[in-house]
């Protein structure tokens, strides 16, 4: 296969689509996507059976826990994909909105119109989830959509992709709206992150390496993070069952997430009666623990924690944890530490919670709420394209606005410059 020729060709094919799907009216589009649900609930053994093919072949090619964790399908993610269509068709269509309308002394009326972003390219590793997610949000948006999904998820994001556009054929919508990219081969994913005259941007799904390579090397616009090195701090005004279960689940709810905490922070005052509760709920789970040396005085046989774990996303049943003077000290452990993703106090102080919230500068910032909660279903959003650590031009959980952008809009009644 020439795949600069076949990149070509699926851009320029994506390209097409976009201006009609981002013509295509809420009601057709909201139509499509619960078609789309439902097809998927339909196909579930289909795809149970197309994910069973790749979770064989990861485990023969020796891929690691969080990964085979985020490549595997099961009913309920299934069902949660398919949860995730009907929130997205549920949800106001931003195409088209039109607001801060205002009068200027001309006389002209001048407001803000959101619109399409074109057509988005998505490279993800494992995560078949993204494959249906990706296609309803960008659809729901107005956008046309290019897919390269990793070779280890290959069988299941093609059993997704064929209920996808079996949909947008029936609904007499463009089938290249949703475009999954056929070949594994890496030199597509080079072509597709310099096609700026057909990909207007670039999201990407995956390990670290994937993520700073697509950085490094795209003239395409990317909305990324690097690393999710979430924290959560109890404070010495916490509640402390709220904080004991606020902890423990945002570590052993999901270990192979980037919103998963890897790094606890705990007041002094409190350190000893939290950490009596919360050291023997993670051993007990089989997590690993690593402690300061305040943690290590009141837990000896804890392994010490060095330099390189404060900056580490363990992805894994791995746990950082320093006892803090107070919450200034753990606010700067976040400024050095942190990747701008999510981190949460545990407080009864309402001071300090507006402070936390005012001076943590993450894309998700928590009160007394688990950091898995970062995500864009949970957000309402209904599926997210990903999660930006940047600051321009979206941040946090990427739904349906970050899918648009504004054009400025001018209602005249004949008005003339003088």
């Amino acid at each position: 296969m020439n795949i600069e020729k076949y990149m070509l060709d699926v851009g320029q094919r994506a390209r097409a689509a976009s201006r009609e799907i981002g013509k295509a009216e809420a009601g057709a589009k909201n139509a499509a996507l619960l078609a789309m649900a439902n097809a998927i609930d339909k196909a579930a053994g289909h795809l149970l059976a197309a994910n069973e093919l790749d979770m064989i072949a990861a485990q023969k090619n020796d891929l690691d826990a969080a990964l085979l964790d985020r490549l595997q399908l099961n009913n309920s993610r299934i069902r949660s994909m398919s949860d995730g269509l009907r929130q997205i068709a549920a949800l106001p269509d931003p195409v088209g909105a039109i607001t801060d309308l205002n009068y200027r002394p001309s006389g002209i009326q001048v407001g803000r119109m959101r619109v399409p972003l074109g057509v988005i390219g998505i490279i993800y590793e494992a995560r078949p989830n993204v494959t249906a997610d990706a296609a309803g949000l960008c659809l729901k948006a107005g956008n046309a959509t290019i897919l390269r999904g990793g070779s280890e998820a290959l069988h299941s994001n093609q059993a997704i992709a064929a209920c996808i556009h079996e949909v947008l054929r029936a609904q007499n919508l463009p089938a290249d709206a949703v475009q999954v990219v056929e070949t594994t081969d890496r030199a597509a994913v080079g072509a597709m992150i310099r096609m700026n005259k057909f990909v207007d941007v670039i999201v990407p799904r995956g390990g670290k390496g994937l993520i700073e390579r697509i950085a490094k090397e795209a003239t395409v616009p990317v909305i990324k993070h690097l690393d999710g090195i979430c924290h959560v701090y109890i404070d010495d005004k916490a509640d402390l069952e709220q904080a004991i279960n606020i902890a423990f689940n945002a570590k052993t709810h999901r270990y192979g997430t980037c919103n998963t905490m890897e790094t606890l922070l705990v007041a002094e005052d409190i350190a000893e009666r939290a950490l009596a509760r919360l050291v023997p709920m993670y051993q007990e789970q089989g997590v690993e623990l690593r402690g300061c040396a305040k943690t290590r005085a009141r837990f000896p046989a804890m392994k010490a924690a060095v330099e390189a774990d404060w900056h580490t996303e363990y992805l894994a049943p791995i746990l950082s944890i320093r006892v803090v003077k107070d919450m200034d000290e753990a606010m700067d452990h976040i400024r050095t530490y942190g990747s701008a993703h999510t981190d949460a106090i545990v407080t009864e102080d309402y001071t300090r919670a507006r402070r936390f919230l005012r001076e943590v500068d993450s894309a998700s910032v928590m009160v007394n709420a688990s950091t898995r909660f970062a995500d864009g279903f949970e957000f309402g959003l209904g599926a997210e394209i990903g999660i930006s650590t940047d600051k321009l031009h979206a941040r946090g959980p990427v739904g349906l606005e970050g899918l648009t952008t504004q054009k400025f809009i001018v209602l005249g009644a004949g008005q003339i410059r003088q």
